[in-house]
């Protein structure tokens, strides 16, 4: 990897808005990107969920408050919501294989927002993410949560790579 950036980010501080912009700007400047992002789903003012949004505009559910996950599935939960595993891998992990270098000699960016605890039951989305970060050619842009509790394995890994750069937002 040329370099990779991660922003670690509190609730609410508009990492999204910015990554979301961030992307713009490199799309529209005609750098080659793919990735997603996670976008709060909200009804009648409160927040039940998020959703996993790719650069090109696909979306599905990455969690719902709820009690039940989806049905033959094992449970994964964050606090109250039910993360919807399949969803999640059918629009992420696409976008993560599909990162590295183009037959060109230009360089490409990966946009990771998020990795964090629900993200992190996907054993396929860590495999994706440690080949994304060793891909030669590839520039991953993502977010990381600022460390509170017991620390995420794969968090504390991209904190401690010569390779990263971290930024506070």
């Amino acid at each position: 990897v040329l370099f990779c950036c991660f922003l670690v980010f509190l609730s609410g501080v508009g990492k999204t808005t910015l990554i979301q912009k961030a992307s713009e700007v490199l799309k529209s400047s005609g750098v080659p990107i793919d990735g997603f992002y996670t976008e709060e789903v909200r009804q009648g003012g409160r927040r039940v969920g998020f959703d996993v949004v790719t650069l090109s505009g696909t979306r599905g559910v990455l969690s719902r408050i709820g009690s039940e996950p989806p049905p033959g599935k094992r449970e994964c939960r964050v606090g109250q919501y039910v993360v919807d595993l399949t969803s999640f891998e059918q629009l992420a992990l696409p976008v993560l294989r599909n990162a590295g270098p183009s037959g060109g000699l230009g360089r490409r960016v990966c946009v990771i927002d998020e990795i964090g605890k629900m993200e992190l039951f996907s054993q396929p989305f860590i495999q994706a993410v440690h080949q994304t970060l060793s891909a030669p050619g590839t520039v991953v842009l993502g977010t990381i949560p600022v460390p509170k509790g017991k620390p995420l394995a794969l968090v504390e890994e991209i904190r401690s790579r010569k390779d990263v750069q971290v930024f506070s937002v």
